[in-house]
């Protein structure tokens, strides 16, 4: 690491009284890659500062600084004007800062509950712990069973443990980078009430989001990093959501062209009274799941986390296999028996959820990345395998289509931003052109213009034949690219019905257990589009 110039033992503030923390001059490079140029920040008391910028603009770096997980090359952070040194979390944390991570920092073998303890003081343990763990869910309405095992949980029941092991820290300063990215319209609005209520309380928030309606509902002021310096400064309240997405991208974000006039064609894929027994204790049976895509289509699967999404994909892709053949085909063909590589020979392609660990492999490179999902489905070399020479070629022609942004020609996948890692995965399947796309959470953790770039590519698709079947908690997603949506609740799919001839409204009484499937939209009272959606018992 460069040597860092002899420093006060305070720095002045920019402006206006003395900041919580404060983050000067901090550059932080690896190798010749600079993540962070010259950064200035400063996060007062009772306030929800909001850190905005592309994937690939520093964010994350930044916050890794700040909370102990990386050191920086140059500059310095400040505690109340003083300089502080943060050599690890722990020390972080010592001094009031708590962070929820975009990308879960869990072990998925333990409980809620040893989850928790792991960054606990030793004598709050066992019962004290799992008493505070339900005191603070019943305070801030972030209910979670200590004794469940993490591999059971849903992504947002994951992300409600990230928030309830910050909060029992009692941080002064709490760091989210993108909380709301897999929490339902109706679990987002309880962390906004959980968000205000901190802020009341005197401690500061710096908040990351690509869900800039967010950002100008939370925040007061916004630092906007591109390129990992700061470009400007503002009050979102006072901006929209498109001239925030262009202060982070430097240009205007084009909007999504829907699809025109695209006749469906032939039934691609089909599921049948497909029932499967809950793959483990926590988890969702499937119940009767009907669905058909055909090409050219683009079927939206909506639900609130933990209805059997996660057993829906598996059962799709091959991870899980189905009672009978017929119970799942593709262009006819009956494949409940077969796993994924089998479906993929047959133009199928997958995007899970998880992209760490489940769709890419984090510490192998790009490449090696595009050779796993392609391998088994290549044109054959001498050795019955892809080349890895074509597979650089590949994670190249992704890399260059999906503006992946990256330090160094192939580094490893868990060293790009999640959004990044997002892009590079969802264009890895994109360009297999299959016949069917199945996608989970397709834009999860990407700024606005990946967002437009990933829906416009989905789009795309479809207009040349595929069908595509997309599962996700964004419901203006769905109602931008979908032409028809399905619900999941508690393992039971409900018909689907067009988009044109249904709501949000509609779509949200579905996800909370209405049993009117068919509500026309007339029949449903109106409802400001933010409206809770509500949170079923079991979803807790």
């Amino acid at each position: 690491m460069d040597a860092a110039p002899a420093s006060p033992a305070k720095i002045s503030p920019k402006e206006g009284p003395t900041p919580l923390f404060g983050a000067y001059g901090i550059v932080k490079r690896f190798g010749s890659f600079t993540a962070n140029d010259g950064v200035d920040l400063e996060i007062r008391a009772g306030e929800i500062h909001a850190l905005l910028g592309e994937n690939g603009a520093g964010k994350s770096t930044l916050m890794k600084i700040l909370y102990g997980l990386l050191e920086p090359t140059e500059g310095v952070v400040t505690h109340k004007g003083d300089i502080v040194q943060l050599p690890n979390p722990e020390a972080a944390r010592r001094l009031g800062i708590g962070m929820v991570f975009q990308h879960f920092s869990l072990c998925e073998n333990l409980t809620v509950a040893e989850n928790i303890a792991l960054v606990m003081p030793k004598e709050l343990a066992g019962k004290a712990l799992a008493d505070r763990i339900a005191k603070l869910g019943n305070d801030y309405g972030l209910h979670l069973d200590p004794s469940r095992p993490v591999w059971s949980l849903s992504a947002g029941e994951r992300q409600r443990i990230e928030i309830v092991r910050c909060l029992l820290q009692d941080p002064s300063l709490v760091i989210l980078d993108e909380p709301t990215s897999v929490l339902t319209p109706g679990e987002a609005e309880m962390l906004f009430t959980v968000l205000e209520r901190l802020r009341e309380e005197g401690r500061a928030l710096l908040y990351i989001s690509h869900r800039l309606d967010e950002v100008r509902r939370l925040c007061v002021r916004a630092t906007i990093l591109r390129g990992g310096k700061v470009v400007g400064a503002c009050n979102p309240r006072e901006e929209t959501a498109r001239s925030l997405a262009a202060m982070m991208v430097g240009t205007a974000v084009r909007d999504v062209t829907p699809r025109q006039g695209v006749a469906p064609g032939k039934e691609r894929l089909h599921l049948e009274r497909l029932t499967l027994p809950a793959p483990g204790l926590h988890a969702t049976s499937l119940r009767d799941v009907t669905l058909s895509v055909a090409g050219g289509e683009i079927l939206g699967i909506a639900g609130i986390a933990g209805n059997g999404q996660a057993e829906l994909f598996a059962a799709l892709s091959g991870e899980t296999r189905a009672p009978s053949p017929d119970a799942v085909r593709i262009d006819g063909k009956p494949v409940g028996g077969l796993r994924i590589n089998a479906r993929r020979r047959l133009g199928a392609s997958f995007v899970p959820e998880e992209r760490n660990g489940h769709a890419a492999a984090p510490l192998m490179s790009l490449s090696e990345n595009a050779l796993l999902s392609r391998y088994a489905t290549a044109p054959l070399t001498q050795f019955g395998l892809l080349k890895l020479g074509s597979a650089r070629d590949l994670a190249k022609r992704v890399i260059d289509a999906f503006d992946v942004r990256k330090a160094g020609p192939d580094p490893a996948a868990g060293t790009l931003s999640g959004g990044n890692l997002q892009k590079f995965v969802v264009g890895r399947e994109i360009l297999a052109e299959p016949g069917v796309l199945v996608i989970n959470q397709p834009t999860w953790g990407v700024d606005a213009a990946a967002a437009a770039h990933i829906r416009q590519a989905v789009i795309d698709l479809a207009a040349r034949g595929a069908a595509i079947l997309v599962i996700s908690q964004d419901l203006d997603e769905l109602f931008e690219i979908a032409g028809s949506i399905s619900v999941l609740h508690d393992g039971t799919l409900s018909p689907a019905i067009p988009t044109a001839e249904t709501s949000r409204e509609a779509v949200g009484l579905l996800m909370g257990g209405s049993s009117d499937h068919a509500a026309p939209v007339g029949d449903l009272p109106l409802v400001h589009e933010t409206a809770p959606v509500p949170v079923p018992a079991h979803a807790h």
